[in-house]
């Protein structure tokens, strides 16, 4: 997979975990919005398997974009919308 930073579904989630509650199932053990979501969620909205959502979700997280929670074995990812807010800005200003 190319790894850039920019694509439809790197975009995609983004815009899924703005509002995780209502792109996700409910989760048993964690809140969706204080938590974030798991991979498995994720491949599933997209239809692929977890390892290519992982990695989508890994590159996000190495941009800043997302935060990540480990609750036992289980990561949780949510944006960092300070991050986000930054990032705009400098795309704004003409980096």
């Amino acid at each position: 997979m190319l790894r850039t930073p920019v694509s439809g579904t790197r975009l995609e989630i983004l815009e899924w975990l703005k509002d995780p509650l209502a792109h996700f199932p409910q989760q048993r053990r964690a809140d969706a919005v204080a938590h974030g979501v798991r991979t498995a969620h994720v491949a599933a909205k997209l239809g692929v398997p977890p390892r290519v959502a992982q990695a989508h979700l890994d590159l996000l997280v190495d941009l800043g974009l997302l935060r990540t929670l480990r609750v036992r074995r289980r990561t949780y990812y949510r944006r960092d919308e300070v991050r986000i807010a930054e990032v705009a800005r400098m795309f704004e200003k003409g980096w």
